[in-house]
């Protein structure tokens, strides 16, 4: 666990879409993409962000990068509201916050060459400017992330998916960032290569001091890699905490049914697979009171009518549930 001061942090965020406009253009339904959602990232801290596809954890991590624009709620970076700015303090937040794609190949620009690519962000963040120091910036990126120095002669087409990803990593290094948020940086790839793109950035963060915003549905690349977790269920966080205590004691019936669905590879641990009745309710009505009692086995009637707030259940760890479930409903799952 890291002991750093806070780097970012979410107040009370919220992203609606505006949808179905009417004859006068005027929106119609909302998609309640992410609400009221409230978190801390230290720095040279890993904060994983997961759930179910449409929980808004990809919503969460453009929102806070500011390729959304946020509903309402506060960005704080560095404790300074980053949520409204514009001109040039956007331009230097964005030297400090960067992000990595799940395509590296459709983020990445065709018709230039890799070279090119990382010479932008070097000039437009006056991270060097004399041809000589870009050249000898790009050479060090590249090394950074495991490519060849001839690669930056190269083209994205001329390289594999895992290859694209580290030049996609070494793109958003060259802004000197404090915090690289990884939208689903490594589903897209091959298991073997997964894993050496996740040994990178493990790398590289701690030899840089970096900060990860790591979204992802795959959990055990989370467990391998997150020192937090945070579980979105229909645009809020339903559980958070260090990650011996997601892994090793989950709190919340959601978190459980995540975590039951993890491949066990140790033959003595045994755990019983959680199966959540129903479909994910649409965004666009999410139910009233916990977001969750549509498809919760432990559901009462206070659950629909009442939301729950995120409570503490231990140190560093909280939960948005109104009651303490028994211990036997986890399951086993050894903390690492």
């Amino acid at each position: 666990m890291t002991g750093g001061s806070p780097l970012l942090e979410l107040r009370s965020l919220r992203k609606h879409y505006p949808i179905a406009p009417d004859f006068w253009g005027r929106p119609t339904s909302t998609v309640h993409a992410m609400d009221d959602v409230s978190l801390t990232l230290r720095a040279g801290e890993t904060l994983s962000v997961v759930g179910e596809s449409g929980c808004g954890k990809s919503t969460l991590g453009k929102t806070v990068v500011r390729l959304h624009e946020p509903t309402s709620g506060e960005i704080l970076l560095n404790g300074e509201r980053v949520d409204a700015i514009s001109g040039q303090a956007l331009k230097t937040f964005r030297s400090k916050v960067q992000i990595i794609f799940q395509d590296p190949f459709s983020s990445l620009n065709p018709r230039h060459t890799v070279g090119a690519m990382l010479a932008e962000p070097i000039r437009n963040f006056a991270i060097a400017s004399a041809k000589s120091e870009i050249d000898e910036r790009i050479a060090s990126l590249l090394d950074m992330v495991g490519l060849p120095k001839d690669a930056a002669q190269r083209y994205p087409h001329q390289f594999s998916g895992g290859q694209r990803q580290r030049i996609a990593i070494a793109r958003a290094l060259a802004a000197n960032p404090q915090l690289i948020v990884c939208d689903e940086a490594v589903s897209a790839l091959d298991v073997s290569v997964k894993a050496q793109i996740v040994n990178l950035l493990q790398d590289i963060q701690r030899k840089m001091g970096l900060s990860l915003l790591f979204i992802s549905h795959d959990l055990a690349i989370v467990e391998h890699l997150t020192h937090r977790i945070a579980v979105m269920y229909l645009g809020k966080v339903v559980e958070e905490g260090e990650r011996r205590a997601i892994f090793g004691s989950p709190q919340h019936p959601y978190t459980r049914a995540l975590l039951s669905a993890v491949p066990v590879v140790a033959a003595a641990e045994k755990r019983q697979r959680i199966l959540l009745r129903g479909d994910i309710p649409s965004p666009v009505k999410p139910p009233s009171g916990c977001r969750f009692h549509t498809r919760c086995p432990f559901a009462t009637e206070r659950c629909g009518s009442e939301v729950p707030e995120l409570r503490p259940v231990g140190s560093d760890h909280r939960i948005a549930c109104h009651f303490d479930l028994p211990e036997s409903a986890v399951g086993s799952h050894a903390a690492v």
